[in-house]
């Protein structure tokens, strides 16, 4: 079974970084900070999303990928396949939708399993493009969406300039700068 990696986090105390790692060693940096309230802000690194602090007792986060993977089965028997980690949801499709996925092989779930399959295939390289632009468009917004060049910084971002991007926040705070290079890594395609 592949092990995952824990998420990852970063916390500001204004412009500055002040910690980096999973969220239980932020946390316990975080401890030893005595910061004024409303100056820390802390960021998932893979979604870029602000994330509340101080976590609730027990809080533990999960990457996007796990968050909708449920590694327990049900305790009641139910319909499926549970140990194979296959999770029942409701689709919403047209008839002729339904008609088409029930003349294919396997039947509706697995037409749609191989569809979802090839779509993710095929549009992974596209999709990453979109997550890495989505995450530091997110870390801007919230952190520096009141510096010079913000939004010619964000068209940058979204019209995959890096030249141009990295230009825009090249006048910003230094960890802000560094973590926004990480963050969109791979939101500008390979020159």
């Amino acid at each position: 079974m592949p092990t995952q990696n824990p998420p990852l986090c970063s916390a500001f105390a204004g412009h500055q970084r002040i910690a980096a790692g999973t969220y239980p060693e932020v946390a316990t940096a975080l401890a030893d900070q005595a910061l004024p309230a409303g100056s820390l802000l802390v960021f998932d690194d893979a979604t870029g999303m602000q994330v509340d602090y101080p976590w609730p007792a027990g809080y533990t986060p999960q990457s996007p990928a796990q968050a909708d993977i449920d590694d327990e089965p049900p305790a009641t028997p139910s319909v499926g396949r549970p140990k194979l980690g296959v999770v029942a949801r409701e689709v919403t499709l047209l008839p002729r939708h339904w008609e088409w996925l029930a003349q294919q092989r396997g039947g509706a779930s697995a037409a749609l399993r191989r569809l979802v399959d090839e779509a993710r295939t095929a549009h992974a390289s596209a999709d990453q493009v979109r997550q890495a632009k989505e995450a530091s468009y997110r870390f801007m917004s919230a952190i520096g969406g009141d510096l010079p060049g913000f939004e010619d910084a964000s068209r940058a971002l979204f019209a995959q300039d890096r030249a141009d991007f990295s230009n825009k926040i090249a006048h910003w705070p230094p960890d802000l700068q560094a973590y926004l290079a990480w963050l969109s890594r791979n939101a500008f395609p390979a020159q």
